[in-house]
């Protein structure tokens, strides 16, 4: 193996490139595959047969179901009662297909890119990845079409439970859990391995580049790829991050800069700053060294360059406070101007702070405050046109636009942090204690970093940094190049996994403990395994009956899972495009940047609550609660909620489970109108799983549509709609996708409830796909429930997905049904799912690789 051998940065970044994009090379992935037969696994969870006598290896799930079953589990007088019944049961499903699909799935018409010419039911483990599109469409009712012919419910029903047992049975044989390439850190995970490894919080996005989203997620394997621009990032990040855990004695001054984002609301208090003020920021920042500062505020303008608000303010005063502890008061001359010498800046004088986190905040001292009487309502989109911001008869307040640290100057020492207690861990008292100390720190941070205990060659590698480090200058400087080296190391950076030496290409192979260990909690965590989860896996105790469950069970009711909301449900429910909606503020006076990360959070509070109390996983759609503060209560019109702390809360029928919450609404939505065809969409894809297709090309857009009839009247959002699905090329997915959407368009953009839309009394009414007939959100509820199996596997499939780190492919859904089918028993439970998922064999066990090499 590669070693890390100390020079420069340079060379850092060469030993990254020979240890990294070596290995990216050698793990190019393949296109799946089935592998050749293998002993059957071993699962302890998501099977349905007895209890396993071992854990060594995962089983894979399904049984067979139905006719085939009876023909296994039958006596030899009935089983050729048995047989003739299968074949007859075969002959239907292949008339069915001939009769109802290939009319438009043949080789010529190819609807959807399938044809099912020469599809055979009775052998559908021979086309797996065709039966299961028809599974999912028919599991659904989307097939046969609304509109044409369709076979009784019954025979449908017969048909895919005959195609799902056939696919069953041959994977029970065949078990396939599939591979993927290395993974490495994403932004978030990187960031939150610093903080348990350092006891740091950085922002990793100023050195790393976004990630790509594959399958809805980012930490899916197939788009992670490196570059040198990546390469590069990681590096930069290492040498920052080290010096601000070691502390820096020879830091020089530098500039920080958080902005303000423009659509906040800075007319209220803001959560992080003292009471008593309105408007700023409120910032975590690591200081690298005690030493002196200098802060310096820049406020917004108006579009003549002149200071926003300096009409109705002529006393405004900004405090600067650290820690709550108020450092500077600055007066605000409003007069100022973009033309004068320091521009609309205030700037503090210097301020000694020591090193380490600290909380820092810069507000406006709150004069009045009340309901306020203008000319105009105000709105919470306070900077939406910034030229009424020196207009008479509008109350117009300062706002800050960004602030800005600077520093260190007379540099003095380096204080105890978190940090150094964490890195420190023993100090040499002489000059024969340095390397004996150094060793025990490296070895320390190693183990941790690298998701495994530390090898002799770890710790070699490193010392070489240290030593490198230590030339000329003190035992510090050594141990901040060694945490260096460490932090930009592949082992750190990328999640390798281990592959037996006897393991041929094609062979499944089980996971070692430490890798199994490190599965497990960057799915639960979205981070490194702790020393208790190291220290069972090192021990073997995951192979052990009950071992995995236990972790996982400890782990769940750990404050780190709450990584299953922020970071699982954030991306699945697609919560991320809340802050890329701005609604009209003229239309939606009540939306400010405040309001979407009140969304955001609500939604995070609320999965986390159904995992916390592990309840049943269609409470998502059901639940009668949900968390609100004062901002989202005045939305939802919730009386006696006051303050920005969030409070869990019984809400209206209308509001029950995720589609009342604003989030969904608002994401789903433009800036000036709902969309319906979003919001169906977004049901579809979401919670479906089953996306309609991309709209054919030239299709006109609904704002080509005319907004007002040939009366004057203006046109409802559904009726502009009803105009653009006269288009036949827009009719046919249409009819699917609106009806979803409609059900919910008595939420306004902002997720207000409304009656009226353009003075029209609101139409809500539509027909599913299926004829189930709707007129609103409990009805849409009502009819999601009724298809409740696909919003079921839906959920599994995702969870899955970003469990294992990798898209969920056809012969994956073997394990899928079987982990439902296991949840079903237990009453739908999050934690049924998160533990099936862990015991699954696509989460235990890998397939090998040939393993390919460049020629040099």
């Amino acid at each position: 193996m590669t070693k890390l051998t100390p020079a420069s940065l340079g060379t850092l970044g060469t030993t990254f490139v020979a240890m990294g994009l070596s290995v990216l090379a050698q793990t190019k992935p393949a296109l799946a595959r089935q592998s050749a037969p293998v002993p059957r696994p071993a699962m302890a969870v998501a099977h349905s047969g007895a209890t396993p006598h071992t854990a060594a290896t995962p089983r894979v799930e399904p049984q067979p179901e139905g006719l085939k079953a009876d023909l296994v589990r039958a006596g030899p007088i009935q089983a050729d009662h048995v047989q003739a019944d299968l074949v007859r049961a075969d002959l239907i499903h292949a008339n069915i297909v001939k009769q109802y699909c290939v009319g438009c799935h043949n080789d010529k018409g190819k609807a959807g890119g399938l044809s099912l010419a020469s599809f055979d039911p009775a052998h559908a483990d021979q086309q797996a990845d065709v039966a299961e599109k028809m599974i999912r469409k028919l599991r659904l009712g989307m097939m046969p079409p609304p509109g044409v012919r369709r076979p009784p419910a019954a025979t449908l029903n017969s048909l895919t439970a005959s195609l799902e047992t056939s696919i069953d049975s041959a994977a029970l044989l065949h078990p396939t859990p599939g591979r993927r390439t290395f993974q490495r850190l994403n932004r978030a995970e990187y960031q939150r391995a610093v903080h348990d490894l350092l006891a740091l919080d950085v922002d990793v996005n100023a050195f790393l580049p976004p990630d790509t989203l594959s399958a809805g997620f980012d930490n899916v394997a197939d788009v992670q790829t490196f570059s040198p621009t990546l390469m590069e990032g990681y590096l930069r990040a290492a040498s920052r991050i080290s010096a601000l855990a070691a502390g820096d004695r020879n830091a020089s001054a530098s500039e920080t800069t958080f902005k303000v984002p423009r659509t906040q609301s800075q007319m209220i208090h803001i959560d992080g700053t003292p009471w008593g003020t309105r408007g700023g920021i409120a910032v975590l920042h690591t200081f690298p060294a005690d030493g002196e500062y200098t802060f310096r505020i820049m406020l917004h303008g108006t579009p003549t360059g002149q200071l926003f608000g300096s009409v109705s303010s002529r006393n405004e005063q900004l405090e600067v406070s650290i820690n709550g502890e108020r450092v500077a008061l600055l007066d605000i001359d409003y007069k100022i101007s973009e033309t004068d010498k320091n521009g609309l800046n205030l700037v503090t004088p210097r301020i000694h702070i020591k090193a380490g986190p600290q909380h820092l905040a810069a507000a406006f001292i709150e004069r009045s405050e009340g309901p306020i009487d203008d000319l105009v309502a105000p709105i919470d989109y306070t900077l939406a046109d910034t030229e009424y911001g020196d207009a008479a008869g509008l109350t117009a307040l300062p706002h800050v636009r960004d602030f800005s640290i600077t520093g260190p100057y007379k540099v003095t020492g380096v204080s105890d942090t978190p940090s150094r207690r964490k890195i420190f861990i023993c100090r040499p008292t002489r000059p024969g204690d340095e390397i004996p100390c150094a060793r025990k720190i490296v070895q320390s941070l190693a183990g941790d970093a690298y998701r495994r205990p530390a090898s002799n060659e770890d710790v070699e590698s490193l010392m070489e940094f240290y030593g490198e480090g230590r030339k000329g200058r003190d035992f510090e400087a050594g141990i901040k190049a060694a945490v260096q080296a460490l932090l930009a190391s592949p082992k750190f950076v990328f999640r390798f996994e281990s592959r037996p030496a006897g393991a041929k290409a094609g062979q499944p192979y089980r996971l070692s403990d430490l890798d199994l260990a490190s599965r497990l909690s960057f799915f639960l965590w979205q981070s490194g395994p702790d020393a208790e989860l190291q220290k069972v896996a090192a021990a073997g105790g995951l192979r052990l009956p009950g071992g995995l469950e236990k972790q996982g069970r400890r782990m769940l009711a750990d404050a780190r899972a709450e990584s299953l909301s922020t970071r699982f449900a954030s991306q699945w429910l697609r919560l991320q495009d809340v802050e890329k909606i701005h609604p009209d503020a003229l239309l939606f006076p009540s939306f400010d940047n405040g309001l979407a990360e009140s969304y955001k959070k609500e939604t995070e509070l609320f999965f986390d609550s159904i995992v916390r109390e592990d309840r049943n996983i269609l409470d998502l759609l059901t639940a009668d609660f949900t968390y609100v503060n004062e901002r989202i209560a005045r939305v939802y019109r919730l009386p006696n909620i006051i303050g920005e702390s969030f409070r869990r809360v019984t809400v209206p029928d209308e509001r029950r489970g995720l589609l009342g919450q604003g989030s969904v609404l608002m994401q789903t939505a433009v800036a000036d109108r709902t969309s319906p065809v979003q919001r169906g969409k977004w049901i579809m894809e979401v919670l479906l799983g089953s996306p309609p297709p991309p709209p054919p090309p030239n299709v006109p857009a609904l704002e080509d549509t005319k907004g007002v009839a040939d009366t004057g009247k203006l046109l409802s959002t559904r009726e502009r709609m009803e105009e653009h699905r006269k288009n036949p090329a827009c009719a046919s997915c249409h009819r699917v996708i609106d009806p979803l959407g409609l059900a919910l368009e008595n939420f306004d953009v902002v997720g207000a409830w409304r009656i009226k839309d353009n003075g029209a009394a609101v139409d809500a009414d539509g027909v599913l796909y299926d004829g189930t007939r709707m007129a609103g959100p409990a009805d849409l509820r009502r009819a999601l429930l009724a298809h409740s199996d696909s919003v079921i596997r839906t959920f599994t499939e995702n969870l899955m997905a970003y469990a294992i780190g990798r898209r969920i492919e056809y012969y994956d859904q073997p394990s899928i049904r079987a982990i439902v089918k296991k949840a079903a028993e237990n009453g739908n439970r999050v934690s049924s799912f998160v533990l099936g998922i862990a015991n699954s064999a696509a989460f235990q066990m890998s397939t090998a690789e040939a393993v390919t090499t460049t020629a040099q």
